[in-house]
């Protein structure tokens, strides 16, 4: 038998003002896209925002649907709109936030797992980390430095 210890590495800000410059300029994007989500089931909000290496910002909000597994988070709209308009371009950075109309969300909101998996996809694709920021309503933001910190055990074409 063999052990491994697997570890991430996360860094939490006290609140979006710490965040630097282009990061929170791209969080006040998914702000701005939390507000546009349509989540009348949930009443959760999501917005995302990615930022490319080609300088283009690409939006995401939830949208759901009364047949809920027809529904899509708000990364999942911003990641595959980036890929149909701009298929060979890198994501530099990704920025999320979440809010309730049922009570405040104070704390920072990761990707779901599905979430999770495309955004690996991307970052696989890409060869060169993606840059995770996330929050909730207000308070803490935490950045991952790569998808991989967050889901390290990936499952990719290498699997198949």
């Amino acid at each position: 038998m063999k052990e491994i210890e697997i570890t991430s590495h996360l860094v939490v800000y006290d609140g979006i003002e710490e965040l630097p410059e282009a990061a929170r300029e791209l969080m006040q994007k998914a702000v701005e896209a939390r507000k546009k989500a349509y989540a009348p089931y949930s009443k959760f909000k999501v917005g995302a925002a990615l930022l490319l290496n080609n300088g283009e910002v690409v939006i995401g909000s939830n949208q759901e649907n009364a047949s809920y597994p027809s529904g899509l988070c708000a990364e999942r709209v911003a990641v595959f709109q980036a890929g149909a308009r701009f298929p060979d371009a890198e994501i530099e950075l990704l920025a999320i936030s979440a809010a309730s109309d049922r009570r405040t969300v104070l704390t920072p909101v990761p990707p779901c797992g599905a979430c999770r998996q495309s955004l690996s996809e991307y970052e696989v694709k890409q060869k060169s980390p993606l840059q995770l920021y996330f929050m909730g309503e207000t308070g803490k933001v935490v950045k991952a430095p790569s998808v991989g910190d967050l889901l390290p055990l990936v499952f990719d074409k290498e699997s198949l």
